[in-house]
């Protein structure tokens, strides 16, 4: 019994490598695969290849009121940078979208901040997130009519709403997941209240601060536009939304398409630019996110 349970012990052997050569451990890469691994050559591609499809679909489909071509809506858009329309409209937009945009962060921490100090704070948030997060910031755009009336008020309202919420959820789910280490370590220093959160909580919870932030900008920018389609002028002077109603109202389909391409450019920048510049100088180089 004890002999099969002897482990077998195995031949030894020797096996003649061939000699080592050295030889150049770096490879040369084709062009075009050094090409194809750029991000930007990449997405270019995509732009492109949708372009063509756009353009071919619109001359298939022979009706410029409907669907204007790929370089009707160019043309229009170059024409609407050249004479300072599109940009001046833009601008509009930006600065309403900002004064909304910042509100809504302040508040958003604030209530994030009480929520996570006090059992009462916690509660609070957790009712307004369940009643007001679901509810769709252009349906109190009436009821900001109303109240603050024709104006930029009514839109920073809306803006406030559409931001507020969705920032909140990010910001406490942030605080909530930073480790019980980090919390005592803020605690035998001395840290309480809004030093520590300052100090510990938000610099821990960066990576959900900046993802509640890029979601809560995409929620602004929608709710804006389509706001401001929905009245959006003060004092005769609107945004991209207001842009394009008017050019829908006197038919002119390349410039509606134009104000579109405007919108999703600067939701671009915003996105690659801005936001990627804020992760690579925090979270990306302090390594907490890949």
């Amino acid at each position: 019994m004890t002999a099969s349970l002897t482990p077998p012990i195995r031949a030894e052997y020797e096996r003649d490598l061939p000699e080592f050569i050295d030889a150049p451990v770096e490879r040369d890469i084709p062009l075009a695969a050094r090409l194809w691994s750029q991000d930007w050559l990449r997405r270019l591609v995509i732009v492109a290849a949708i372009a063509l499809i756009w353009e071919l679909a619109a001359r298939w489909q022979a009706s410029p009121l409907m669907l204007p071509t790929f370089l009707q809506t160019a043309r229009a858009f170059v024409s609407g940078i050249a004479d300072g329309v599109l940009l001046d409209r833009a601008w509009i937009s930006i600065t309403v979208l900002l004064k909304g945009y910042l509100a809504g962060i302040v508040l958003a921490f604030l209530l994030t901040s009480l929520a996570v100090s006090t059992q009462f704070g916690r509660d609070l948030l957790s009712t307004l997130t369940s009643m007001f997060n679901p509810l769709p910031a252009i349906a109190l755009l009436p009821l900001a009519l109303l109240w603050f009336g024709l104006g930029q008020a009514s839109l920073i309202f809306v803006l406030v709403h559409s931001v507020l919420w969705p920032l909140a959820l990010n910001i406490f789910a942030g605080f909530q997941a930073v480790p019980e280490t980090l919390r005592m370590a803020g605690r035998n220093y001395g840290l309480t209240g809004w030093r520590f959160v300052a100090q510990i909580l938000v610099p821990a919870a960066l990576p959900s601060i900046v993802s509640g932030l890029k979601i809560a900008w995409a929620f602004a920018w929608r709710t804006l536009i389509a706001a401001e389609l929905v009245f959006g002028a003060s004092s005769g002077r609107g945004g991209l939304g207001w842009y394009i109603f008017q050019s829908r109202n006197e038919l002119y389909t390349d410039q509606v398409f134009a104000g579109l391409a405007m919108v999703i450019i600067i939701g671009l920048l915003v996105e690659n630019v801005v936001f990627a510049t804020v992760e690579r100088a925090t979270i990306l180089r302090w390594g907490q996110q890949r």
